[in-house]
Parts: structure tokens; sequence; C-alpha cells
């Protein structure tokens, strides 16, 4: 049976393994760098569900580490290079400001294997992995398009880097397909998990008759936030209905497990090659939380037909005619964004009030 041990990095954060080193027979050691608390919602949390989902499917060919709470930069680099010299043979780490320190690191140890979360940039030893959440975002924005009475709907936003912002459109794409009337305010809190901000801004938007709410943010609170003041909130990256039972449409959830499962397995097997992969819906990646009752039958089953034209490739969700914050058609009908333009987007969509952040 598995048992975690605390080992010392040095460091704050703590690092936990949860199998025995086997003398004749040694499992992968695997590690994991968070960038918040594992807590019980949220990013982190759903990473480390994935790990432990892994953990016990693979027994005792492989032993995983974790270390929660890693700021992005410096700090990043040192817990990176510190579990690349005590043996570990595959190394995730799952936020976007890891992705140069990550490349660093590796480049000094070419014999481990390592897998960065959300970022682009790829090494001999370094491969990246994405989950197209924006499908979800769409599917999400959608139930908030038809439940929204104000016609103003509430996003709470970390960073404005590619990621969040094809979710931010693609959720206001989501928004404007059942009501097109609607728009999307975006307060931009410039953190991952900062649940006091977070806070703070879902009650702002709020006094800007936002009466639906969402957000790109690691904890519960904007959900916390419309549950306390009579709106309706849709959660990120885990099911966060248990924190908004009466607010709660739907969540947006990310299943990291496909995803370790394969790359593992990869290492063990032999077959691991430095590549980037991008799942989403189709691989069960992304997934979406049942939705409120409050939800109309009509909207539900209209979400899902969307869904089911998403997964069957018959739709894309970045497809034309899309016209950004200006009203200048950016997508013409019939065309759609390729993987390397939904990297790369640096705009609002129609829909969207206020500037985007430089």
């Amino acid at each position: 049976m598995k048992a975690p041990t605390l080992i010392s990095l040095g460091l704050a954060a703590a690092l936990f393994w949860s199998a025995p080193l086997q003398a004749e027979d040694a499992p992968l050691k695997v590690g994991f760098v968070y960038v918040s608390p594992i807590g019980d919602a949220g990013w982190t949390y759903m990473h480390d569900r994935a790990r432990q989902i892994v953990d016990k499917e693979f027994g005792d060919r492989v032993e995983t580490n974790y270390v929660e709470s890693v700021s992005e930069g410096s700090d990043s680099q040192r817990v990176i290079r510190n579990l690349s010299a005590n043996g570990h043979d595959l190394i995730f780490t799952t936020s976007f400001g890891y992705m140069n320190p990550t490349i660093r690191v590796a480049q000094r140890f070419p014999n481990v294997r390592y897998e960065h979360a959300t970022g682009y940039k790829t090494a001999e030893n370094v491969g990246n992995y994405q989950a197209r959440a924006y499908q979800g975002r769409y599917l999400a924005g959608m139930a908030a398009g038809a439940m929204t009475e104000t016609d103003t709907i509430g996003y709470v936003a970390g960073f404005p880097i590619p990621e969040v912002l094809r979710g931010i459109n693609a959720f206001t794409l989501g928004v404007r397909e059942v009501n097109p009337d609607a728009s999307v305010r975006v307060s931009w809190i410039n953190s991952w998990h900062d649940p006091a901000k977070e806070r703070e801004s879902a009650s702002s938007l709020i006094r800007q008759d936002a009466d639906v709410l969402t957000m790109h943010a690691d904890s519960p609170a904007v959900v916390q936030a419309a549950q306390d003041e009579g709106v309706y909130g849709i959660g990120y990256n885990s099911n966060m209905e248990s924190y908004g039972p009466d607010a709660h449409l739907t969540s947006v959830m990310m299943h990291w497990e496909p995803i370790y499962r394969e790359k593992i397995q990869a290492v063990l097997d032999g077959s691991w090659e430095s590549k980037s992969i991008w799942y989403g819906l189709s691989e069960g990646v992304v997934k979406m939380a049942p939705m409120h009752p409050d939800i109309p039958e009509s909207v539900t089953e209209r979400i899902s037909k969307h869904r089911n034209a998403i997964i069957n490739g018959d739709r894309e969700v970045f497809q034309g005619p899309v016209r950004n914050q200006d009203g200048e058609e950016i997508i013409a009908e019939g065309e759609s964004l390729s993987d390397g333009q939904l990297l790369e987007i640096n705009w609002y969509v129609e829909g969207i009030k206020g500037k985007l952040p430089n």
C-alpha cells in the first residue's frame, strides 16, 4: 500500500511522494509542479485528482510526487531543478508561467522528460499539452446567454494571455449564439489564485448589472459570490456546484488523467517523444458539469446538440462569420481558425465590453 512521505527541497512548498523506492525494480518517478494550493476545487485540484487516478492505475510501476503553491518564475525553476536532480524521470509543470523555467532546466537534464501545460515551446526532451477548454466555454456561454435578464454577464479573468482570451471569446460567442443582445464585461485580476480579488471583482461586476458570472481563476470565490448575491455563476476547472447550489448553472471541467495516462505509459514503454497535444471534448479531457434545472429544456437540448457537433467534427467554436470588438470580420463565413491561430489570439470578439489590456 502506498503511503505519502515528506521530502525537504529547501523550499516553503512541500514535496510528497506516494510509493516506496523499489531497489530491484525501481518505479518511474513522476513529479508534478502546481501553481496554487491543491484545495478542494479548481485548476490545481483537478491536476492532482488526475495524478491520484493514474498513480492508482499504474500501481507499483510509478511513484508520483508533487509540489504545490509554486510561484511562476525563479521559484518554479528551483523546484523543477530540484525534482530533476532528485531522480525524477518525468516532470509535469502545470502553469503557463513555468514554460521558460522548464525549458531552461531541461537543457541541464537531457535524460529527464518534461511536459509543460498550456504553453507552446518544446525541446528534444520537452513536450507540451493543453485542454481545449474553449469548447466547454462556448457551451457554458450558451447557458449564460439564455439565463441573463440584464443582458450583462461578468467574467473574472487571470492574465491576458491567449489561453484566457480564447476562453473569453469562445464564451462570448456562445452567449451571443442564443442571445445576440447580451454583452460580456471582463475584470482582470492579474493572478491565477487570489480568492479575495476574485470575490471583489465578482461583486464589482454585479454592481455593473451582471446577473451571470464566470471566471478564469483557481478558486470557487466567484461562484460563492454569485450564491451570496443572488445571481447565477458558472464554474471552471472542477464542478463547483457545492459552492453555490442555487447559483451554479454548470462548470467547464478539466479531466487531465487521459493525458497523464498517455504520457506516463509512453515513458514506460519507451515510445515517448517531444510533441504538442491538444485534447478536448472528444478525448474526455473537457467535460461539462450537470446543468441547473432553471435552464429551459430547449436550451439544454441546444447545448447538447452543439456539444455533439463539436465532438463529431461538424462544427468549430471559432467558425465564421466572426467579428472583432470593432465590428471587423476576422473569420469569414465557411472558414475557421487553425490551431496556430488559436494559440496567438490577442483580440476580443464582438460583444465584449472594455479594452483588452496591453
